[in-house]
């Protein structure tokens, strides 16, 4: 059984840091999900995968994972690359491409 510890990443609906300054301990899945033929639900019989533990720092979750005997993989998050842009920034006097309408 092993566990994927990593920093979940924003979603497309957030303009902020929100939600994605804790790190998240998860196992992955021992069987794969299966369709229920009637209904077309998923299911499956693995427990485990409902587990998502929440830590403040990687540290703290790889205590955890090491005192419980858990197998771990460590995902670390990638930065951002982007440089943040007000909307103000559009219209300044000293811009290099001019905005015109």
């Amino acid at each position: 059984m092993v566990a994927r510890i990593y920093r979940p990443a924003k979603t497309a609906m957030q303009s902020g840091k929100g939600k994605t300054v804790f790190w998240v301990v998860e196992h992955e899945p021992q069987s794969p999900k299966k369709i229920e033929p009637l209904m077309g639900y998923t299911s499956s019989s693995d427990m485990m995968s409902q587990v998502r533990l929440k830590f403040d720092n990687k540290e703290d979750a790889i205590r955890y994972a090491e005192a419980n005997g858990i197998e771990y993989r460590v995902v670390e998050p990638k930065e951002q690359r982007r440089r943040p842009m007000a909307y103000s920034d559009n219209f300044k006097f000293d811009r290099k491409i001019p905005w015109t309408h």
